[in-house]
């Protein structure tokens, strides 16, 4: 099975997505699986993790609702509030629906770049180890020492870093060598980090090329290896610079050019999703 381990379906008009302004033109409208299915269709993707992109338990319910009507989301991706005294119950009411395969806070819109740290939360981290869910880590370069701590604190925790950590690949060399560290780091941590191949276009910018993405792209595949990054679109986003058959394809030229071999290559375009989020 090949998966894209990483998009969103949404619909603005729901009223929980605070960052999603009509000032973000094409983005700005409801998309669903009936969008995404002539694009998955032309390079080959049979099945899609949906991911949360607002935080919102009614969001949650709301990509279950889609994942009931639409067998070619294998897993969700929701939100929960960790903070709150019920966490660990809705964690443990949500793990008992058979698609629902992890949880993201979204770490990157927090003011305090440490929050994961909190003692406060250790009660809903253990629910998801507990139901072994996994753990989206949605952060930038300035994350990455206190998700390195969150990592060492909870060691049985199954976590997979959101689009390669957002390197700063528009601002050119600057800002490299602390996301080259902090991701090295990550990725030689004993539990094994996941990562995933995807928001890569976003951060590029216009103009991005496949020379663009190269170095991180290669850089990714040296530390957490092929057996641990999983490919993702993070569509309809990936619009504003890119389109879905392009990333695909350069993603492909990417995996030959680092000489993945074809089982290594098909485990970053589905087996490793399969098997990290217990498709």
């Amino acid at each position: 099975m090949t998966v894209d381990a990483h998009q969103h379906y949404w619909d603005p008009s729901r009223g929980d997505y605070g960052w999603l302004t009509p000032s973000l033109g094409t983005l700005y409208r409801a998309f669903g699986p009936q969008d995404l299915a002539p694009l998955r269709s032309a390079v080959g993707i049979d099945r899609t993790v949906v991911v949360q992109a607002a935080p919102t338990l009614d969001e949650t319910r709301y990509l279950l609702d889609l994942a009931r009507a639409d067998d070619t989301i294998a897993g969700v991706v929701g939100w929960v509030p960790l903070d709150a005294p019920d966490a660990p119950a809705l964690i443990a009411e949500f793990a008992k629906v058979p698609v629902f395969k992890g949880i993201r806070p979204m770490l990157q819109d927090l003011p305090d770049d440490r929050w994961i740290l909190q003692p406060a939360l250790a009660p809903a981290i253990n629910a998801i180890i507990d139901a072994d869910l996994g753990f989206d880590a949605l952060v930038f370069t300035r994350h990455l020492p206190a998700l390195t701590e969150f990592a060492l604190r909870y060691p049985r925790l199954k976590i997979v870093i959101d689009h390669g950590a957002k390197p700063p690949i528009g601002e050119g060399p600057h800002g490299w060598q602390a996301w080259a560290d902090g991701m090295a780091t990550l990725a030689g941590l004993p539990q094994k980090l996941h990562c995933k191949l995807s928001g890569l276009v976003t951060e590029a910018g216009p103009g991005w090329n496949i020379d663009t993405l190269r170095p991180y792209v290669a850089h990714l595949l040296r530390h957490f290896g092929p057996l641990r990054l999983l490919w993702g679109s993070d569509w309809p986003v990936l619009n504003t610079h890119g389109d879905y058959r392009r990333w695909h394809a350069v993603s492909r030229a990417l995996m030959d050019e680092n000489d993945v071999d074809s089982d290594a290559c098909a485990a970053v375009f589905g087996g490793n999703a399969q098997r990290f989020y217990r498709l």
